[in-house]
This record gives C-alpha cells, structure tokens and sequence, in this order.
C-alpha cells in the first residue's frame, strides 16, 4: 500500500508541478521587476525521465508499484522536479517554459500551420506521438496548467508565432482546482478569452472536449465526471456558434461511467500510446474539414 501510495504521490507532482522547463537560479541572482530577461536558461528533461515516463504512461499496461519506483528512485527525476517547483513559484503562467524556442521560431520567420495549447495531455502528446510535432506543429502544452495560466501566455505561446491555427485542450486541471477554486463562469470566460484573442489574429480555433476521468489520484475527493460532462456540452455548444472545429475526444475515450477507458490510459487521467492513436485519427478528420 504504501509504494501504491507512492504512485498516486507521483502522478500528483507530475500533474501540479509542472510549472516551467528551467533552472532555479540562486535567490541572490533572481532577477526583480520588469527586466530585459527574466528568464534563467532553460533546461530539457533529461534523456532517463523520458525514457521512464514514456514507459510509465505510453505504454499500454496497468500501472504497478514498479513504476512509481522508478520514477521515485531516479536522481534525475528528482532534480528536475525540483527545479520546476522551485520556478512555478516565481513564473506562475509558465512564461519563460517557451520563451526560447518562441524566439528561435519567430527569428526564423518560422509561422506554424497549428499550435497545441494545453496542460499535460497536450504535453504529453509528444510522448505519445513524438512525429506528430515539429516546428509546423507546436507544442505548447504544460502539465498541471489551468485555463488562467493558459490565457496568461496565450499571446506569447500562440499568437507572437502567428500560426493558421490553434488546438486548445483544457479544463482538466481547471475541474481538479490545481491552481485553487474556481466557478464554471471562471473556466467560460477563460476560455473565449482564449478563442478571441485568436479570433482578433486571424488564427483559426480547433476546441477539444475534455478527455474523460472519473478520478484525480491528487484530488480524490472531486467526483470529475459529471462537471466534465456539463463542460464538455458548452464547449460543443460554443464552438457552434462562434464557427469553431470542435473535436470530440470525450466519446472516442470514454468508458459508461465517464471513465478513461483503461486500455487507452494507465491512471485514469492521460491517454496512453493507444488513446493518442484515436487522438491523432480524430485531429486529423478535424484538420482535414
């Protein structure tokens, strides 16, 4: 029970820290107000966490206490997260996560067909599905994010890099209440704040259903699965009426009980390789209207 526990402890941190891909700088170098570069120089996941991650949440199977071990046990793994806590309290939006792959795309004059905005099903998609992504299609999701972080770098992840288009997952994270309490209008407005600010750009919006859970392992006393079901049935009602490409994950993943269907996703929450593959088979439709 105890290393099971461990599991849930991992998902949990996966899923709430998230927050930005850099290094914590010592307190006395932090920079204070508005500079010329707030940013400490960014840092990639190591090699050995992709590799367990992939294993871990890609690859169809039940999760064991095996798997929490090894994360767990993983030095790597370790450092990293600590250095994405330590930085989601300075960087609440995550801004710096891509300011300097934003930046190597927009000198390159590098104008993406579409950009993935999300939280950590968006992330990882890309390991999930790495050759889905490159720099015609961006991915900008960051795991534990809500709809107010998202909004707060919506200019800079999204629209500084003047794509065709943007996929927008959220709502996730909103539901679990990561970054505190919300009401449904909070998530409402969020997200056609969203939806305007690339209508106002000519960038064309494709909206995704919430992806199905019927349970948070870090928030277990929120019962997802109706909240996810009335969100699901505005965003698909909005989408009609603003002449936006909605497209329909929910159904494709969902079990009777507003479940992920436990062949397409190992915790209940993200989709495995398989989910991603209908995934991809569903974008691709919308893609093609």
């Amino acid at each position: 029970m105890q290393t099971l526990a461990r599991i849930a402890r991992v998902l949990a941190l996966l899923s709430l820290s998230a927050a930005a891909d850099a290094q914590p700088q010592p307190a006395d170098n932090i920079p204070v107000g508005i500079v010329e570069q707030p940013c400490p120089p960014a840092v990639t996941m190591p090699e050995s966490v992709v590799a367990l991650q992939t294993d871990m949440f890609m690859r169809p199977h039940t999760l064991t206490p095996e798997d929490g071990s090894k994360l767990t046990g993983n030095a790597e793994f370790r450092q990293y997260l600590g250095a994405l806590r330590q930085m989601g309290n300075r960087d609440w939006p995550a801004l710096c996560r891509f300011q300097a792959d934003n930046a190597r795309l927009k000198t390159a004059e590098t104008h993406p067909q579409l950009v993935y905005m999300g939280d950590s099903i968006t992330e990882n998609w890309l390991l999930g599905d790495a050759a889905l992504f490159n720099d015609n299609h961006v991915n900008r999701g960051i795991g534990g994010q809500t709809t107010p972080q998202m909004l707060l770098r919506f200019r800079a992840d999204v629209v500084a890099l003047r794509p065709t288009a943007v996929h927008i997952l959220a709502g996730t994270n909103d539901i679990a209440g990561n970054t505190g309490p919300s009401t449904v209008d909070d998530f409402k407005n969020n997200l056609m704040s969203m939806v305007e600010l690339a209508q106002a750009n000519n960038i064309k919006v494709l909206l995704g259903s919430i992806p199905p859970t019927a349970t948070f392992s870090w928030a277990p006393a929120i019962a997802p699965a109706p909240r996810i079901r009335e969100l699901n049935s505005w965003l698909r009602e909005y989408a009609a009426e603003q002449d936006l490409v909605y497209i329909d994950y929910y159904t494709a993943l969902a079990g009777p009980a507003g479940e992920l269907r436990s062949e397409l996703g190992n915790d209940g929450v993200h989709p495995n390789g398989d989910g991603y593959v209908i995934m991809r088979r569903l974008l691709e439709q919308a893609l093609a209207q």
